[in-house]
C-alpha cells in the first residue's frame, strides 16, 4: 500500500469511528505502528485530523477545515518547529554530554526543530516514565543517551527494541536486540588504537592503559587498546583500572600503581582516560620528581580540557558534537521515510598532537 493510500484509509477509519488508536489500526492494516504514526502526524499537519496520544480523532465542528492545495501553496510550509519536536534524554552531569547536546542543538536550530531535554534516571522504570512523558508532551522522535548503569540490562534492551517511536541511541550501543532502534556513537575502540599506534610510532614498545573502571567507554577502549597492542606486536602490559567514585581513595592512591611502574622504568608511555585524570596524573608524577614526556609519554582520551594542562596533553578527541548532529539527522530521516534501512553509525575520533607525547622533541632532533 502506497503512503497516500494508507493515509486515505486512516481518514476513512477516523470518519467511520470518530477516533482510532495507532496500535489497533496498524494491526488491522498490516503495517508497522511506526509507519502509521508517521502518517497520522502528516495528516494532522495538513489539518485533516487531530492527533491525540496513541492515535487520532476526527476534527471537532469548531476546528478549522483543512487548507486547500491553493491556500497551502501560497501560505508556504509551516515552520518545522511547529511540526517536529525531538526528545533528548541524557545522563546527569559530565562535560562529555554537554558537547553532544550542543551538537543536537546546533543541528536542530536551522531546521526549526524543537529539542526537549530530559535527564536520565538510574532505574529502568524512571527512564520509561521520562520517555512516556516526552511522548505525551508531543515529541515525535527520541534521542536516547541513557544512564550507563541501567539495570536490569536485558529488560532495558527489550524495552528499547520495542519502542514504536523513531528512536536513536546516542553514544550507547546494543547488539542483536536493537529492534527498530538506530545508533550513533564514537568509535572508541578505534580511538584507543589510534593512540597506541601513535605512541608506538614514537618508539615505545610498551604502552599502558589507564582508565576509569566505571566509565561505559572503558570496555571499548580496552578492546581497541588490546587489538592495537597485538596487531603492532607490542609487549602486553596489565591495564590500570582506577575507581573515581565518591567513596574511592584519594587521587594519589588511585594512581599509585601507575606511578610506581613509571618510577621503575617499566612504563614509559600511556593512554589515560580521561583529561581530568590525565592532568591529575601529571601533577602526581611531578610531585614525585618525574616528568612528562621525558619519563612518561602521555596521550589522554577526550580532549575537553587537555590543552589546559601545564604540559599540554596530546589527546584523542571523540567527535561529540558530530554525534549529536548525526543522531538528529537519523531521527528526522526515519520520520520522513519509516521504511528506510535502519542505520548504525560509528564516527571516528581524531588525534590532536601536543607536547605530552614527546613528538615535538623527536621532530626537533
Amino acid at each position: 500500500m502506497l503512503a497516500e493510500e494508507r493515509r486515505e484509509a486512516i481518514l476513512r477509519a477516523v470518519e467511520r469511528q470518530g477516533s482510532i488508536t495507532v496500535k489497533e489500526l496498524a494491526a488491522e492494516m498490516g503495517v508497522s505502528a511506526v509507519t502509521l504514526r508517521q502518517d497520522v502526524r502528516e495528516l494532522a499537519g495538513r489539518g485533516r485530523l487531530t492527533r491525540v496520544h496513541g492515535g487520532a480523532r476526527a476534527l471537532a465542528p469548531a476546528e478549522p477545515p483543512a487548507a486547500t492545495a491553493a491556500t497551502a501553496s501560497t501560505a508556504g510550509p509551516a515552520p518545522a518547529g511547529e511540526r517536529h519536536a525531538v526528545g533528548l534524554v541524557v545522563p546527569p552531569g559530565g562535560y562529555y554530554y554537554a558537547e553532544v547536546i550542543r551538537g543536537v542543538q546546533n543541528a536542530a536550530r536551522p531546521l526549526g526543530v524543537r529539542v526537549v531535554l530530559a535527564v536520565s534516571g538510574e532505574s529502568l522504570a524512571e527512564n520509561q516514565e521520562q520517555v512516556r512523558q516526552l511522548l505525551a508532551g508531543g515529541v515525535d522522535s527520541l534521542l536516547l543517551m541513557l544512564h550507563s548503569g541501567l539495570r536490569p540490562l536485558d529488560e532495558a534492551e527489550e524495552w528499547l527494541s520495542g519502542l514504536d517511536t523513531p528512536a536513536v541511541l546516542v553514544e550507547r550501543r546494543v547488539g542483536l536486540r536493537a529492534g527498530q532502534l538506530e545508533q550513533v556513537a564514537s568509535d572508541h575502540a578505534y580511538g584507543a588504537a589510534l593512540a597506541v599506534r601513535h605512541l608506538a610510532g614514537l618508539g615505545h614498545d610498551k604502552v599502558a592503559l589507564v582508565a576509569r573502571v566505571e566509565s561505559p567507554n572503558t570496555p571499548l577502549l580496552s578492546a581497541g587498546y588490546a587489538d592495537a597492542v597485538a596487531a603492532i606486536g607490542l609487549t602486553p602490559w596489565p591495564e590500570y583500572l582506577i575507581d573515581t567514585s565518591g567513596d574511592a581513595t584519594a587521587a594519589d592512591a588511585r594512581f599509585e600503581e601507575v606511578v610506581r611502574a613509571v618510577e621503575a622504568g617499566e612504563v614509559k608511555a600511556a593512554l589515560v582516560h580521561n583529561d581530568i585524570d590525565a592532568i591529575a596524573l601529571v601533577g602526581i608524577l611531578r610531585a614525585r620528581g618525574l616528568r612528562v614526556p621525558e619519563d612518561l609519554a602521555l596521550v589522554t582520551y577526550d580532549d575537553e580540557v587537555a590543552e589546559l594542562s601545564d604540559v599540554p596533553l596530546t589527546a584523542v578527541a571523540p567527535p561529540k558534537q558530530a554525534v549529536g548532529a548525526w543522531a538528529l539527522d537519523l531521527a528526522l530521516r526515519r520520520r520522513a521515510d519509516p521504511s528506510a534501512p535502519l542505520a548504525e553509525i560509528l564516527l571516528r575520533p581524531q588525534l590532536r598532537v601536543r607536547a605530552s607525547c614527546g613528538a615535538d622533541r623527536q621532530a626537533g632532533t
